[in-house]
């Protein structure tokens, strides 16, 4: 019986520390704000030396109708082109969370990509 009882409190302590261990991730993720006056022209480069990590959420700001956030793909970005079937948000206060590895992101107004406003945040 108390070999049991043993394994028991065995697997419950594994049980929560798995759990500790899931969550602790999420504890450490950053919410950073795009761009040091927002999501506006000349914002590429913003995320060069930051140390961003999958989870990690990025805020986009701007006024409304003046800009948008289109997520692309890698070829997309380099192009500053926009797909037809691409996701536009428009909110002025759009969230992202980022995935692992480069996550490309360009304004959705025609011209903007061209004027700067496009990041490519690589999540570790």
């Amino acid at each position: 019986m108390y070999n049991q009882e043993k394994s028991i409190n065995v697997m419950v302590w594994a049980v929560v520390v798995l759990g500790v261990m899931l969550q602790s991730n999420k504890a450490y993720a950053t919410v950073w704000n795009v761009g040091v006056n927002g999501w506006t022209f000349d914002v590429q480069g913003w995320e060069s030396g930051k140390n961003f990590i999958a989870g990690d959420t990025l805020v986009f700001n701007y006024k409304v109708g003046d800009h948008s956030v289109a997520i692309v793909n890698e070829s997309n970005y380099k192009e500053c082109i926009v797909p037809e079937d691409a996701k536009i948000y428009s909110s002025g206060h759009d969230e992202f969370v980022l995935n692992k590895g480069i996550n490309y992101f360009v304004c959705g107004i025609p011209g903007h990509c061209d004027a700067g406003m496009h990041i490519a945040p690589n999540a570790a």
